[in-house]
């Protein structure tokens, strides 16, 4: 019948990977990454629903509300995000909007750290910081749920999404107003060092799992 999927028809469009990184510095290193899995595993991609959400290639735009909305529609289809984490993804302010907006979404979350993959000259980065390690939660004392940022070593709160968020279940939650950074609910992996190239489905199954998706 027209209009319904069958289980692996299912199963491949719920595992849309959506991914973050900082576009101006890593774009070499990232399409290193994407390219090598879509020519050596084109099977075992399409089979584990590996599929490029990212919206910098096709569209950059000027203004904080468009680029939001920007990123909301580049993840309309997508449950899980993978952050390609480079030496200066953390500080990025768009790529904190799309981990946010991937938890409002109820996303898959993981990190992948990328400094070790060769850049056109040949050359590879010092190890940047978990960005998940800058982005958090905390509870108010009515209850909700808030998002907060790390700014020079500070936890405030996130003024870039401010109502409340609801986390997967599986997932830490915070008691108080002590903030709980969200690297205490995503697993992070070196691409190099844990051999990316034979183990990126695994891990995206294991985020996708971790949040019911």
């Amino acid at each position: 019948m027209e209009g319904l999927l069958s289980s692996a028809e299912a199963t491949i469009q719920k595992r849309i990977v959506f991914f973050s990184f900082h576009y101006q510095k890593d774009i070499w290193r990232v399409n290193q990454v994407r390219n090598s899995w879509r020519y050596q595993h084109e099977q075992q991609r399409v089979a584990e629903g590996f599929f490029d959400g990212s919206i910098w290639e096709s569209s950059q735009r000027k203004g904080s509300e468009s680029l939001k909305s920007l990123i909301r529609e580049g993840m309309k289809n997508t449950s899980v995000t993978c952050v390609l984490a480079g030496a200066e993804t953390y500080d990025r302010r768009w790529v904190r909007y799309e981990i946010a907006r991937s938890i409002v979404k109820g996303n898959g979350l993981l990190v992948v750290h990328i400094h070790n993959v060769k850049n056109q000259a040949g050359f590879t980065l010092q190890q940047g910081p978990n960005p998940l390690d800058y982005i958090g939660t905390y509870k108010t004392n009515d209850g909700r749920i808030l998002l907060a940022e790390k700014k020079n070593g500070n936890w405030v709160r996130y003024e870039d999404y401010t109502q409340a968020v609801t986390l997967p279940s599986a997932w830490r939650k915070p008691t108080s107003k002590n903030v709980v950074a969200l690297s205490s609910c995503a697993r992070s992996y070196c691409y190099i060092a844990n051999k990316g190239q034979q183990n990126f489905a695994s891990w995206v199954r294991h985020a996708a799992d971790k949040t019911g998706n």
